[in-house]
């Protein structure tokens, strides 16, 4: 970090100063929210700046809870006791905790600290003053904006300074391998920054974890970081590079209506030609010469029934009876309008052979090694034959 243009971003910070410079001015009293990393807001009293809330800076509630002077258990009774206030200053000064004055300097410290926090992040915006004014822990003489500026620059230019700067909220140090004889001399400060350095907290996280201000922390772990105690770990290496490969330009262009290709003239003609030839007749027979056994055969008798071929069962009882038990064309459901409006119901019934027509051969039961072995009544009779001789009946449905 060279100097403090590396963190400050001069354009951050000129916005942030002539908008309070503005707030000074007009001897406005509001908040000035300020948008960025971390960002922050500025409470303002008569131009003057009384408090400052921040994300990158822990607050009085922490600095006293974080440093032990007050526990868990008590801030909660103070709050109850203070009907939900933020901050019981009232409380803490009648049970002893803190004096008047300890408690000036706490807000004070947090109001600085947080400023600093502000600044050494990145200012992106500042939005219009917004008249609310509730602010936390204020102190009660306020500052003036040019001098909480300065002095927050000062301090930056002063990290820059080290011999191994570090930024709030960047650099995460390790514990370097040291002599615990080297450790057990270090200052009390400095060896609880140097107990909470494990590669995973900034400066502004051990800040929060110790109750320390952010300035000091960062101003601490760079000290370490020039006596050797702590180590920044090394970067990872970089992945391999992805080779991407992008098709050729020709490939994606838009091909004009001229280049695509279109039917084959010889081709359309020659289709044409053949649905013509099939759907016209050059010579048509206005009355053609009745078919004599078309009356009796009706519209679509079933073939004779070969011999040996289409052996119906002979153990049921329609076969026994001379009823074949069918169903008519016209029951079935969808065939009147599948045979269409010129098909005359069926008026003959179907014909099948007699029970002494000769039989297939049959296999024995059990010889394929699927079929399954009936009853001793039923010895005789397979499911396999069965539905053999189901599909070998001609039906009025079937086609064959």
């Amino acid at each position: 970090m060279s100097g403090d243009r590396d963190s400050l971003g001069r354009v951050g910070f000129d916005l942030l100063t002539i908008a309070l410079s503005a707030c000074r001015q007009a001897r406005a009293t509001g908040r000035l929210r300020v948008s960025g990393r971390p960002g922050g807001v500025f409470h303002l009293r008569d131009g003057c700046v009384v408090a400052v809330e921040s994300p990158g800076a822990p607050g009085p509630e922490a600095r006293l809870l974080r440093s032990g002077r007050v526990g868990g258990e008590q801030w909660a009774d103070l709050l109850r006791e203070a009907g939900g206030t933020r901050w019981p200053q009232a409380g803490l000064i009648a049970h002893g905790y803190a004096g008047a004055a300890q408690l000036r300097v706490v807000c004070m410290m947090a109001m600085q600290d947080a400023a600093f926090a502000v600044v050494a992040g990145e200012v992106e915006a500042c939005d219009p003053l917004d008249a609310v004014f509730e602010p936390y822990a204020p102190v009660d003489q306020g500052e003036t904006p040019g001098r909480l500026l300065q002095d927050a620059a000062r301090k930056l230019a002063a990290v820059a300074a080290l011999p191994r700067p570090v930024r709030p909220d960047r650099e995460r140090p390790v514990q370097a391998a040291v002599p615990d004889e080297l450790r057990d001399r270090l200052p009390p400060r400095q060896k609880e920054l140097f107990a909470h350095a494990d590669g995973r907290r900034t400066a502004r996280d051990i800040a929060f974890v110790t109750g320390l201000g952010v300035y000091t922390a960062t101003v601490g772990m760079a000290r370490l970081l020039g006596d050797g105690l702590l180590e920044l770990p090394e970067a990872p290496a970089s992945a391999s590079p992805v080779t991407v490969r992008i098709p050729p330009t020709e490939s994606l262009r838009k091909r004009s209506p001229s280049t695509v290709p279109g039917p084959d003239p010889e081709l359309l003609s020659a289709l044409a030609a053949a649905l013509t030839a099939g759907t016209d007749d050059p010579d048509p027979d206005p009355d053609p010469a009745p078919d004599p056994d078309a009356e009796t055969a009706g519209p679509a008798d079933p073939p004779a029934a070969g011999e040996g071929d289409r052996t119906p069962r002979t153990d049921t009882p329609e076969a026994v009876n001379g009823d074949p038990g069918g169903v008519r064309d016209d029951e079935i459901p969808g065939h009147r309008e599948a045979a269409g409006p010129a098909t005359a119901p069926r008026s003959a019934p179907l014909v099948l052979p007699g029970p002494d027509a000769p039989s297939l051969p049959r296999r024995e039961p059990g010889a394929s090694g699927i079929t399954e072995t009936l009853a001793p009544e039923r010895a005789a009779v397979s499911w396999k034959g069965f539905f053999r001789l189901r599909h070998r009946i001609w039906t009025p449905d079937s086609g064959t």
